[in-house]
């Protein structure tokens, strides 16, 4: 139960830096958590910085999650469809360590 407890608070903590640090460009927000195999789903929406290419944006809160301890890589990036401004980022976290 612990290893959950860590799981879901540095996927919010790693949100809010993510949301303080970059919007009005880009937003955050939890679409899912699947505690068994540590797969996180992230819902990002905004204009983004487009000369910076939009994937950048999603990636960049898997580096914010590696700076809180966690093994975190994007494994799965979903483009919106027409007329939508929001993307996907599928996230896989592995050894997520209690900071000091």
């Amino acid at each position: 139960m612990e290893k959950n407890r860590l799981l879901h608070e540095v996927v919010f903590s790693a949100l809010e830096a993510y949301n303080k640090t970059r919007s009005p460009e880009a937003t955050a927000r939890l679409v899912n958590i699947s505690e068994e195999d540590g797969i996180v789903v992230i819902e990002f929406e905004g204009s983004f910085c487009l000369t910076c290419g939009v994937r950048d944006w999603v990636e960049d809160y898997a580096y914010i999650l590696r700076s809180m301890g966690c093994e975190a890589r994007l494994i799965e990036y979903r483009e919106p469809g027409d007329n939508e401004f929001k993307r996907l980022g599928i996230f896989k976290l592995d050894l997520c360590k209690q900071g000091d």
